[in-house]
């Protein structure tokens, strides 16, 4: 059975950073593309990074330069570096995991979901 937990959120002032991880179990995460994606509160969920199997990496427009995808795959575990938080950056974060060496962009293409840690910014 596939399992993600997320774990790392927490609330940090505007500037601040945080690290989310995303434990796997229940497969071999080296086979699987990885996501990070975040839904605020009255808001779509939007896919925020991403990356292969093979560790090629994708970020939203909004992150990039601030967050930094990570995947160790002797521990089966994905992270999220997130750096110069801003409130907007406020969400819940969940980790996301499909069977397939490259990433899709959106919800719909990835099959393994965990419960999501909340993140707040606060200005």
């Amino acid at each position: 059975q596939v399992q993600l937990v997320e774990s790392g959120g927490g609330s940090v002032q505007t500037g601040g950073s945080l690290r989310l991880s995303c434990t796997t179990t229940g497969y071999t995460s080296s086979d699987y593309c990885m996501g990070w994606f975040r839904q605020a509160p009255g808001k779509e969920r939007e896919g925020v990074a991403y990356v292969d199997s093979n560790g090629g990496t994708t970020y939203t427009y909004s992150v990039k330069g601030r967050f930094s995808i990570s995947r160790d795959n002797a521990k089966n575990t994905l992270y999220l570096e997130m750096n110069s938080l801003k409130p907007e950056d406020t969400a819940m974060y969940y980790c996301a995991a499909d069977y397939v060496p490259l990433c899709g962009d959106s919800e719909a293409d990835f099959a393994y979901w965990g419960q999501g840690t909340q993140v707040t910014v606060s200005s």
